[in-house]
């Protein structure tokens, strides 16, 4: 399974140019041979806008949701992607998975709300979400939901190999990407493929070091502090009795 995964600056608020900078690195992705492409977190609006994400949050099956399937399956590329949900009077930070046709595949909301800001914008999630992806079992979390080992713990329980991590992890984090994510794939037997911003936006700056690792806890691929499209190519095991017999089993207590 070969995965493209985006680093880059945060859009300026205008959800109609995250679009089109969307659709050329969806193209490029294609081209590369992925089958999915990884963003980072709210790419629509933006993260670090509260004052956009009630007044631009849109409903799931609404237009944003449309034109990305639409662009996915244009490109011949799947796609994952957080945005800004709108469900009633609540607000989520969400993320969805498409496949290479425009299919959805999956979609969840962030549990793990971070700081007072993601706390008065959004409604905290309930449920897990995972699906299949070209035979190998994948879920998907967003940002400090990874850093919980019981989260990516109870997903790998409901044979999830790959889990897909849209994130906006500011300056001054580098151990999520250092420690962190690369402590929960070990732990889990998991590979987990972690897609940040770099840049900055309205005064937040964001510190990159987006990675996919393996469950070996080892980078397969991984970026610096500027904008980059990675690409991976995962040995991904169906299922644990797959894995490398050198692999301890963390879970087991």
């Amino acid at each position: 399974m070969r995965l493209a995964l985006y680093q880059g600056p945060p859009g300026t608020g205008d959800p109609e140019a995250g679009l089109t900078r969307l659709g050329a690195l969806l193209e490029a992705s294609a081209r590369a041979g992925a089958l999915m492409l990884v963003c980072p977190e709210l790419f629509l609006p933006g993260y670090n806008r509260p004052d956009l994400h009630g007044a631009l949050a849109q409903p799931r099956g609404g237009a944003w949701t449309q034109r990305l399937s639409a662009m996915a399956r244009a490109a011949g590329c799947g796609l994952v992607l957080g945005w800004a949900e709108r469900d009633g009077a609540a607000v989520y930070n969400a993320a969805t998975a498409w496949d290479a046709q425009g299919q959805e595949l999956g979609h969840y909301r962030k549990i793990q709300l971070f700081g007072p800001m993601e706390k008065a914008s959004f409604r905290p999630g309930a449920s897990y979400c995972l699906f299949d992806l070209a035979g190998v079992r994948a879920a998907l979390l967003i940002c400090y939901d990874v850093e919980f080992a019981p989260h990516v713990a109870a997903l790998a329980a409901q044979g999830a190999r790959l889990i897909l991590v849209p994130t906006a992890n500011p300056e001054g984090f580098g151990h999520v990407s250092t420690a962190l994510v690369p402590a929960r794939a070990a732990e889990a037997g998991v590979t987990i493929a972690y897609a940040n911003y770099c840049g900055a936006e309205a005064g937040l700056a964001y510190g990159g070091l987006s990675l996919i690792v393996g469950p070996d806890a080892r980078p397969l691929v991984s970026a610096g502090r500027g904008e980059a499209l990675l690409i991976a190519d995962l040995d991904v095991p169906l299922a644990p009795e797959l894995r490398s017999t050198q692999q301890q089993d963390y879970l087991e207590i």
